[in-house]
């Protein structure tokens, strides 16, 4: 039996969430196509007869900004390097571009087995342009393996999870095999209700955004959620709620729908906006959000 962590890290959106929920075979980390939509280290459990990979999603790895959640975000993608056994960098197709600089920094640290993978090749026309990449991978570090692969898609997938069982090292399973993370389930609701707006708002708001579960009450035949949509500025209130509150409504029957399939019962859901003025750029309020190390 092969145990060990392994922290899926890279740049913001490269698809390192998708690679998750596609490596678990069910959705765990909620996905967008804005970037650092991942905000905290999420563990996705999978256990087979032979192995139990416990795998690590974190926040785009980027240009810390001056704000505290910026720097908060980078903290915990650099966090979960410590202690892990195999290490998988997310890059896509394009190649080395971007914040991947600051990866490679990172990485001069690492002295465990760190896996390349070549993310988003289904949308590279000409595979034969992966090549110069690959060796231009080879020359900038001692990769143990580099997989090209589509998270989307499932291509190759099976062949970097494979790759990652074979540099895990021999030990029992730490969790039981039917556990598939350590977060409790209000967690996850928090999260579904925010995936839910980064779909509907711009770009600007999303960032200036956190989701808290005032109340997670379960009974018998159903599970009540009372949340609070924080906002930065008043300003911002009448973005999420929408012209007579149609778009707070779209979110919440979205989120609802999601949270009974997710959580197997039927769901209240109740949705407040409110305004907590610079909570982003406060390290006391950040915690108290539930941004802790």
């Amino acid at each position: 039996m092969k145990t060990g962590y392994v922290a899926l890290i890279g740049r913001p959106n490269v698809g390192k969430s998708t690679l998750l929920n596609r490596l678990l075979g069910q959705k765990l980390s909620i996905v967008s196509r804005k970037p650092q939509t991942t905000r905290h280290r999420i563990l996705g459990i999978k256990t087979t007869e032979t192995a139990q990979i416990l795998y690590l999603d974190t926040p785009g790895i980027h240009q810390a900004a001056s704000r505290a959640l910026n720097r908060y975000l980078n903290r915990a993608a650099t966090a979960a390097l410590a202690g892990v056994d195999v290490v998988v960098w997310l890059i896509d197709g394009k190649g080395f571009r971007g914040d991947d600089p600051l990866v490679f920094e990172k990485l001069k640290n690492v002295d465990v087995p760190v896996i390349l993978a070549i993310n988003k090749v289904d949308k590279v026309r000409d595979k034969k342009t992966l090549l110069p990449l690959i060796d231009e991978a080879r020359r900038r570090y001692p990769f143990v393996e580099i997989v090209p692969m589509s998270a989307l898609r499932g291509d190759n997938v099976d062949a970097l999870e494979q790759a990652i069982v074979n540099h895990l090292p021999e030990g029992p399973p730490v969790y039981p095999p039917d556990q598939i993370t350590d977060k409790p389930e209000r967690f996850f609701a928090a999260e579904i209700i925010r995936e839910k707006l980064l779909h509907y708002l711009g770009d600007e708001v999303p960032h200036r955004l956190t989701v808290e579960i005032e109340q997670f009450r379960e009974d018998p035949d159903l599970i009540a959620i009372h949340a609070v949509i924080w906002v930065e500025r008043e300003s911002q209130k009448p973005i999420v709620i929408g012209r007579k509150g149609e778009r707070l409504k779209r979110v919440g029957q979205q989120a609802r729908q999601e949270l009974e399939a997710f959580l197997g019962r039927h769901v209240y859901l109740d949705l407040w906006v409110k305004v907590k003025k610079g909570w982003s750029d406060d390290e006391r309020l950040l915690k108290q959000l539930g941004y802790a190390d």
